[in-house]
């Protein structure tokens, strides 16, 4: 019995030796990760002199218009918060609507957009968009809305401007009454 507990403390010490090392191990790859990173080249958003990595992916030889445009049908008020914006094809780029629900019962609208000339349409990609899904507006209610999107570098040298137009429809039956 005594050899037992000799062998279990001794098989104990072994598994507990294990596990610190492994912990260790694990510890120590976050910065040998790192180093390995920087000494390659690679994963790394900064460059060693400080500056940031461009995306390459961005073409700087050529600009496109987009102008920003609202509709709405029912009650809300709904409006782009500039009325253009000049980007490189791949940049990204964020812009906002502004919706006000100037009613005082809860309104559900969905934005629906729209884009001129249609062979842009393809090369729109939008990455966030309250578009997405429905929205539920309470009474007296105003929010900001963001829209980010790229333009596929891939889009026709010709098209200089893109029209991005949303209209802005309450849906019908969704409209609830402020409780009081």
């Amino acid at each position: 019995m005594s050899e037992d507990r000799g062998s279990n403390r001794q098989l104990l010490t072994k598994l507990l030796v294990i596990a610190v090392a492994m912990f260790g191990f694990g510890y120590a790859l976050i910065p040998v990760y790192k180093h390995l990173c920087e000494v390659l080249g690679i994963n790394q958003l900064t460059q060693k002199d400080g500056s940031v990595v461009q995306n390459t992916q961005v073409d700087k030889t050529r600009s496109v218009t987009i102008e920003l445009d609202s509709n709405v049908q029912g009650t809300l008020r709904f409006r782009p918060t500039q009325s253009s914006v000049t980007v490189h094809p791949g940049e990204l780029v964020t812009v906002t609507y502004e919706v006000v629900n100037s009613k005082k019962t809860e309104v559900v609208a969905q934005a629906v957009p729209s884009y001129a000339p249609l062979s842009a349409t393809p090369h729109f990609k939008k990455l966030e968009c309250f578009c997405f899904k429905q929205q539920t507006m309470k009474g007296g209610e105003a929010r900001q809305m963001p829209v980010s999107f790229y333009i596929d570098p891939a889009l026709p040298k010709e098209v200089k401007t893109i029209t991005l137009s949303y209209t802005f429809i309450e849906i019908a039956g969704l409209t609830k009454t402020a409780s009081n």
